[in-house]
């Protein structure tokens, strides 16, 4: 039965029997060889777009999954994961010849199959987060099922150049945005750092070749320098009569991405990062850990505030190494990571090195344990009523990674990076969380949206006379609230006040809103209500008054809407060549192709805003807001045209703000430091004073659209002495 009938060796499977019988049992391995004789049969036929035969994908990603070791049913499961959804197999053959297991697992991986994943899109968010909310709980009941999707969607990864570029695009932002924080969660680098890298090919090839370029001309001067090292550190432990095995560690092309847009903020250079050099030392155990780092401390100095404890703190994946940055030889930074063997097996492998086989197949209390964080989701299933609120706990309190502060007693609480001292009062103590008034950490006072950093003391100062928390915690530029645990108490809270109190502060707010950005949907309450199905206007109101539903949020929405309603339904054709000022990108005509387009100076429309357009006799077409007094005025009504801004690449859009305030020294510098916080670039500034005191800032700002906008009138209105600020259209 272990023969391989008509499968060839193209297909890989004899290479996937060895490597599965250097772990499991020889008497598993002849069901395993059934399950790829079955898998062939069923997809016999079939092509792959790269013009294999299909069943070469199933034994791929078979073999991936042998490469973490998991059990017979896995591996079985992972040659069969498409012969239901594609060859239709019913799951009841599956179970009678291959066992319940098996089946259980395949019929998981095809539910998962048929979730259509696109996160990020404004279309349909509500269903797309109930579809991630079903595969997260799938994966809350058995991990495994995970553990092949993640191969799964690796080995579709590797062979994506064979899709549209189009395809290819939605693909890898799913990867980045769901598989690839997955990985990362359950704590498998390996597979984390190649699904990382290949959506960054796809997501920003220039700048993945770019990066890709400049490793490989500095890849063999590298090499000798970290085999120089590493053999200079070998003799030092060896003189202290450490046993570890010292070696290169390679930096992935994503990681250096991010931390050298990191570095560009601190005006730092590319190399300037410190560990594009990096070695790994395996020691036996905890105690050899600690001393392999007196040693490398006692070769290179260390660079202060370089240093992590992941072995007496681990990460929420149950990651655990010493992390040590040196000045090496050369005066060249250098990275060292420090850990048993035991660890690095985890490190590897994360939550499946717990799944393994074992014996019989049984897991223990503590691998149970490990995994604790998956049946939190099943809690959360039980306490959060819509899908995107359950979606967004997971993103921020599951995938994030962690930090850990104390209390000034010494309790620790682990809570997702980002976290504010907020977030800690309400994880003590809901009533501690809404009577909170300031916060010290690390025995000074900070301010309550401050982020928290590993091993900071936070000491909450709070008022027995506080009637409650305040409606601006809610707001997400203003970032107070970042779990999901701490937003839910003080919607809580609101939701006990009277709906009358709530409908009218969500006027306000709403009104309010709609001033500061310009926008008017007066006329259009029926187009926004599409977007909430159930509620009346008093409903929503009522919503944003509670704080269940974001005016930023529904600013985002109702603008994306309104665009979709002046379309009709009348079919898209793209602009052609970008105008000069390369202001054009990005813009959609309706009925009209090969135009230059233009963004009106009059009234500055942005991404987000509605907008009509206007064809001029000699340049094009010029892009105004649909609101805008000369589009509304204009005599020669047959010369507008729809227009909607499209997908695609970034773009910035000009938009002029106006602030006004008391007038006081370091006015400015408070508003640039906002401005430049948002990655925003101001390209103009105009300051006129009044008699009485005040100021008037006219500022021009580059800005990717009008949550952008958004967010940053948010924050300015938190500057001391600002009065009111709002978008205008000199």
């Amino acid at each position: 039965m272990s023969a391989l009938p008509d499968l060839g060796e193209s297909t890989g499977a004899a290479a996937l029997l060895e490597r599965v019988r250097a772990y499991l049992p020889e008497e598993r391995i002849p069901l395993i060889a059934e399950a790829c004789a079955f898998a062939a049969e069923s997809h016999a036929g079939q092509l792959r777009r790269t013009g294999e035969p299909y069943v070469t994908h199933p034994v791929e990603v078979t073999r991936l999954v042998a490469g973490l070791e998991l059990d017979q049913a896995s591996i079985i499961a992972a040659l069969l994961h498409d012969v239901q959804e594609d060859c239709g197999v019913a799951n009841a053959e599956i179970a009678a010849r291959f066992g319940a297991d098996a089946a259980r697992l395949v019929e998981g991986l095809t539910k998962l199959d048929r979730l259509p994943l696109r996160v990020g899109d404004e279309d349909g968010g509500d269903a797309q987060a109930r579809n991630l909310r079903k595969m997260l709980l799938a994966m809350a009941a058995d991990v495994r099922v995970v553990l092949i999707k993640l191969c799964d969607r690796l080995h579709n990864m590797r062979t994506l150049w064979a899709l549209r570029p189009e395809k290819q695009r939605r693909i890898a932002r799913e990867t980045m945005d769901i598989f690839a924080p997955l990985a990362t969660r359950l704590g498998i680098w390996q597979i984390k750092w190649e699904l990382e890298d290949l959506a960054f090919r796809y997501l920003e090839p220039e700048r993945y070749q770019e990066i890709a370029a400049r490793l490989d001309a500095t890849r063999l001067a590298r090499e000798r320098y970290i085999e120089d090292v590493a053999a200079g550190l070998r003799v030092q432990l060896d003189d202290a009569r450490i046993g570890a095995e010292v070696t290169g560690r390679a930096k992935h092309i994503y990681s250096i991405h991010e931390k050298a847009r990191r570095y560009g903020r601190q005006a730092k250079s590319f190399d300037q990062i410190y560990d594009l050099l990096a070695l790994r030392v395996l020691v036996k155990d905890v105690p050899g850990c600690y001393a392999a780092l007196g040693v490398v401390h006692a070769t290179w100095r260390p660079l202060p505030g370089q240093f992590d404890d992941y072995i007496a703190s681990p990460k929420a994946s149950m990651y655990q190494s010493l992390h040590t940055t040196v000045i090496g030889p050369g005066a060249r930074p250098l990275e060292v990571q420090i850990r048993t063997r035991e660890m690095h097996r985890l490190a590897e492998y994360g939550v499946a090195a717990h799944w393994r086989y074992k014996g019989g197949g049984e897991r223990t209390g503590e691998d149970e344990e490990r995994i604790a964080w998956l049946r939190q989701l099943l809690e959360w299933q039980r306490e959060l009523a819509g899908a995107e609120e359950f979606v967004e706990s997971v993103k921020t309190d599951v995938f994030d990674d962690q930090v850990f502060a104390l209390s000034p007693r010494g309790d620790v609480l682990d809570l997702p990076a980002g976290a504010t001292p907020l977030d800690f009062a309400y994880r003590i103590h809901t009533d501690l969380g809404h009577q909170t008034i300031g916060a010290k950490v690390n025995g000074r006072m900070a301010p309550l949206n401050a982020a928290l950093q590993n091993g900071d003391v936070v000491e909450i100062m709070r008022s027995r006379s506080r009637n409650g928390p305040s409606r601006d915690w809610l707001s997400e530029s203003l970032g107070y609230l970042h779990t999901t645990n701490g937003r839910q108490k003080v919607r809580q809270w609101f939701r006990k006040r009277q709906r009358a109190e709530s409908v009218e502060r969500g006027r306000e707010m709403l009104e309010r809103e709609m001033r500061r950005l310009a926008l008017d949907l007066s006329d259009h309450q029926d187009e926004v209500l599409a977007l909430y199905p159930g509620k009346s206007w008093d409903d929503l109101l009522a919503a944003i008054g509670y704080g269940d539903i974001g005016v930023e949020s529904l600013t985002r929405k109702a603008s994306a809407l309104l665009q979709r309603r002046e379309r009709g339904e009348v079919d898209e054709i793209a602009l052609g060549r970008p105008s000069a000022r390369g202001d054009g990108p990005g813009l959609r005509a309706l009925g009209v192709n090969g135009l230059e387009t233009s963004l009106a100076r009059c009234c500055k429309p942005v991404h987000g805003d509605s907008v009509r357009g206007y064809v001029t006799r000699s340049r094009g077409v010029t892009v105004h807001r649909a609101d805008c007094h000369n589009v509304l005025h204009e005599r020669e009504r047959d010369r507008l045209i729809d227009v909607e801004w499209g997908g695609g690449e970034e773009r910035r859009y000009p938009a002029t703000i106006q602030v006004d305030a008391w007038d006081r020294v370091g006015l400015l510098r408070d508003l640039s430091a906002i401005v430049a916080a948002e990655d925003v670039n101001m390209v103009d500034v105009a300051t006129t004073r009044a008699g009485n005191g005040t100021v008037t800032v006219l500022a021009t700002l580059e800005t990717s659209g009008i949550a952008q906008i958004s967010r940053l009138l948010t924050r300015m209105e938190t500057i001391r002495g600002v009065r009111s600020c709002r978008r205008t259209a000199r």
